[in-house]
């Protein structure tokens, strides 16, 4: 499992003093008013300030006092510890953790890895990628998903005939 969690992406500068622009990468944006300290870039950094602006978050961060400092971060993500991130409810886990992960059925048939995860509103969905590299889409849903286990990296689906069609 990785150590730190991307939470957000800089996408731009903000106004002359070195403020910068975000781009939330987790569900609930009202987080960042709480974080103290990140990582960019690899290197810890600590917040001054948060402000929250429809659905970007604009940051103050100690030592970026310049729009030309701030310019070198466009494109870097934002980072926080495992242990800062935020604690998930039982059976939920960061996508991150759900990247890479064997996907097999309950009768030990390989199907792929997980290559992505699709927020649809009504239920994820595990973007899978079989060996043939084909595209295989499950449900992250109860009646279809068996099991997770993150440290393993594999993922326990029933079989549904449907998705071994050509």
């Amino acid at each position: 499992m990785k150590e730190y969690l991307s939470v957000g992406q800089i996408i731009n500068t903000h106004g002359v003093k070195g403020e910068l622009k975000v781009f939330p990468l987790t569900d609930d944006i009202k987080r960042f008013r709480k974080l103290k300290n990140v990582m960019v870039d690899g290197s810890p950094m600590n917040i001054v300030w948060c402000k929250i602006q429809n659905d970007k978050v604009i940051l103050k961060i100690e030592g970026i006092d310049s729009m030309e400092q701030a310019e070198k971060y466009k494109g870097k993500y934002i980072a926080v510890s495992r242990e800062d991130a935020v604690k998930l409810p039982k059976d939920s886990y960061f996508v991150t953790d759900l990247i890479g992960c064997r996907v097999i059925d309950e009768n030990n048939i390989h199907i792929g890895k997980v290559k992505e995860v699709i927020f649809t509103g009504s239920n994820d969905v595990y973007w899978v990628k079989n060996d043939d590299n084909k595209d295989i889409m499950i449900p992250a849903l109860k009646s279809v998903v068996v099991s997770i286990d993150i440290n393993n990296r594999e993922i326990v689906i029933k079989p549904l005939e449907v998705w071994y069609e050509d």
